[in-house]
């Protein structure tokens, strides 16, 4: 077993208690994946590490990082939790299921690459106010590379046009352009401009992103078609999207007090 230390920086994924002082901490690395360190004594009162192993925090560490089995942290730097994912419910649980997408997608010590920058800036954009579900929508769509999912969102995948209506298609694995529409009775009659944000999210760089302004029924639509492609060609549900769902069907039973600002939004493409 190698055995080294090693300075890295770090999202914390979750924790767990573990035996009757201890924790053990889940965290994505930038160098090494996502890493399981055993906390000595972190439940002790005045523990000198302690915020930075909270939840939904970024910082740097120094720590034996293992090839297998446990690893440990010897000191924390410059630890900045989200604080407000950490104090709202609806904030958490997108951060979560962005968390769980990735640890689904990735066995443990397997470096993310560029994935760690793009679920640190995933939270930052969350945690600054911005709207977490596109946020989540924009994870979602990349994140279909790392299972071996990989649609093309370029074009129609039977003659690469892009200047007619196009739709998605699971059994084509990819867009269809209006003039191919018969070959799938089962595409997923998607809206133009949910196609839009599609293929927009495909490439979206999330440093680049500033504001977002889309309207709720895009957002609907974007949930539905993406909830079908992790269904049928992924096969996976963290814990978080099914909180995120309920969640849902209670908002869905609120009176709707958006209807006059929402119909006057204009969907704006502002992602």
């Amino acid at each position: 077993m190698v055995k080294q230390t090693q300075t890295f920086e770090g999202l914390v994924m979750s924790r767990q208690n573990y035996r009757e002082s201890d924790m053990l901490v889940k965290i994505l690395t930038d160098q090494f994946g996502k890493k399981m360190f055993l906390v000595n004594r972190a439940r002790k009162p005045g523990f000198t590490l302690a915020a930075g192993i909270l939840p939904f925090t970024h910082a740097d560490y120094i720590g034996e990082v293992r090839d297998s089995g446990l690893s440990y942290l010897s000191a924390i730097k410059s630890p900045t939790q989200y604080r407000q994912i950490s104090n709202d419910i609806t904030l958490n649980a997108y951060a979560a299921y962005i968390f769980g997408l990735l640890d689904l997608a990735f066995p443990d010590g397997r470096p993310v690459g560029f994935w760690f920058k793009q679920v640190k800036q995933a939270l930052h954009l969350i945690d600054t106010g911005l709207d977490p579900q596109i946020i989540a929508n924009v994870v979602e769509v990349q994140m279909l590379k790392a299972y071996g999912v990989e649609p093309n969102w370029r074009g129609c995948v039977i003659d690469g046009r892009t200047d007619l209506p196009l739709d998605f298609s699971e059994s084509y694995g990819g867009l269809l352009c209006q003039q191919h529409w018969d070959k799938d009775p089962h595409r997923l009659h998607a809206s133009p401009r949910a196609i839009f944000y599609l293929r927009r999210f495909s490439t979206l760089d999330l440093s680049q992103v500033k504001r977002i302004d889309v309207k709720p029924a895009t957002k609907a639509e974007l949930k539905r078609i993406l909830d079908v492609i992790y269904a049928d060609m992924v096969g996976v549900t963290p814990k978080a999207k099914r909180f995120i769902d309920q969640m849902n069907q209670w908002q869905d039973r609120l009176p709707d007090r958006t209807k006059s600002e929402d119909s006057s939004n204009n969907d704006r493409p502002h992602i």
